[in-house]
């Protein structure tokens, strides 16, 4: 049975936490640009980002060694407590800029922990992750569609304090829902941290298809999902109004919902070259913003958009949760997530400067380009377009294989988990 107590739990822990983010960034944007300006927010939204680069490989680490569960509900509880801090401050006054800073950088090193995890924990609430990514990827994207909207309601009629306080009792309801999950802890046997992110960094280079992937989104980080967002807000308002930029961000999340729905449906035998041909259509947003196009193109282009990142993204979770061996997932995921995010600010800071200089349209421009040269170099790579879906029957041997009690000392954990990588081996 697919909607189990343990994965309505999860599924419930993990829409409140994007819900959470979703807010969030709407929080500080609103809130201490009010009090500190455009530079507060910069420093406050930075002050969340480094730490959460800083320690992500470090979460998949302590992931893979104490279980994904303990470490997510250990990082919701601190964010519910720096939220609830910013909360109170606001209540009272003023908050200091060193307090939002502080509290924004504790929430970036529990974001950190919890990340990892995402990832490692479905396989253990769902026997069947292709159907459980499609239905969280759903709710999620009604998550994020409804979070910026709540947080501007709150803070438009009730100011800061509710909205950050809103959102600690997101990170709370998650961190409740989590502490309700019965999973089985990953056997494996212990190493040095080092050594442990050594394991995790070789598991990672080992699959073609993973560092292929991340590779091409190193490119995308600077030339395509960095400029999209700071350039389409600023295209798409001057020519059609603020109001359009808000109707197209609706429609990329009808299009995230119907790209769910489609992938729930559709259960292909490559699951990357599907979600890669699919994902050609991720560029007509970009295209339809640089040629200006009317509302009704736009919000098309938008749904598109959508719709192909929601599909690629199942396929690729799916895949990873699928093709990794449970006792490393954490660890792989924790570089995946740093290489495949770690190039974004660099594609948001430089976004300014070089639509500045040479034209927001013509840096969108070259983000289709760098887009579909992409999707392209992701079916032109044997590992990536002959990845096929793992059965169930393998997957249920690999998670028993990984079950198993951890072997004897002196043996390395590499060893200690050979009968998983014998079941998936991925592309090795």
């Amino acid at each position: 049975m697919f909607w189990t107590a343990t994965f309505t739990r999860y599924f419930v822990a993990r829409a409140v936490s994007v819900f959470g983010d979703a807010m969030l960034t709407v929080a500080a944007a609103l809130a201490v640009g009010q009090v500190y300006g455009a530079t507060g927010v910069g420093v406050v939204l930075a002050a969340w980002m480094v730490p959460f680069l800083g320690f992500i490989l470090f979460g998949g680490v302590f992931a893979d060694r104490i279980g994904a569960r303990p470490l997510m509900l250990g990082a919701d509880v601190i964010r519910t407590v720096a939220q609830a801090v910013v909360a109170v401050a606001f209540f009272t006054g003023t908050p200091s800029l060193w307090l939002l800073v502080v509290c924004s950088a504790v929430s970036g090193t529990a974001a950190a922990m919890f990340q990892p995890g995402v990832n490692g924990i479905v396989p253990q609430v769902s026997t069947d992750p292709h159907r459980a990514n499609a239905t969280i990827r759903m709710a999620n994207a009604v998550a994020e569609l409804l979070g910026p909207a709540v947080a501007g309601v709150l803070f438009g009629f009730f100011g800061a304090g509710p909205v950050y306080a809103v959102d600690a009792a997101t990170f709370a309801i998650s961190a409740l829902c989590l502490a309700g999950l019965r999973v089985d802890k990953v056997s494996r046997a212990a190493n040095s941290t080092l050594a442990d992110l050594r394991d995790g960094w070789h598991e990672f280079r080992s699959r073609t298809w993973i560092w292929s992937v991340i590779l091409v989104w190193v490119f995308f980080g600077v030339f395509l999902f960095g400029p999209l967002i700071p350039l389409g807000a600023v295209l798409v308002s001057e020519g059609l109004g603020a109001p359009a930029y808000g109707w197209m961000q609706s429609a990329v999340g009808a299009g995230t919902i119907l790209g769910g729905l489609a992938a729930l449906r559709l259960k292909a035998q490559r699951p990357l070259a599907a979600g890669a041909v699919v994902l050609f259509g991720f560029m007509l947003l970009p295209l339809a913003i640089a040629l200006h196009t009317g509302l009704p193109v736009l919000l098309m282009a938008a749904a598109v958009n959508g719709f192909a990142w929601a599909f690629w993204s199942i396929q690729w979770q799916t895949s990873v949760q699928t093709q990794v061996p449970p006792d490393v997932l954490n660890r792989v995921t924790s570089y995946e997530v740093l290489g495949s995010t770690g190039s974004l600010p660099i594609g948001q800071a430089l976004a300014g400067p070089v639509a500045a200089a040479a034209g927001a349209e013509r840096v969108l421009g070259t983000s289709v380009v760098v887009g579909v040269l992409g999707c392209a170099a992701l079916l032109l790579i044997p590992a990536v377009r002959g990845l096929r879906r793992a059965g169930e029957a393998d997957y249920s041997a690999g998670n028993a294989a990984a079950s198993v009690p951890p072997p004897a000392a002196g043996r390395s954990d590499a060893a200690g988990s050979a009968a998983a990588r014998r079941v998936r081996r991925g592309d090795r």
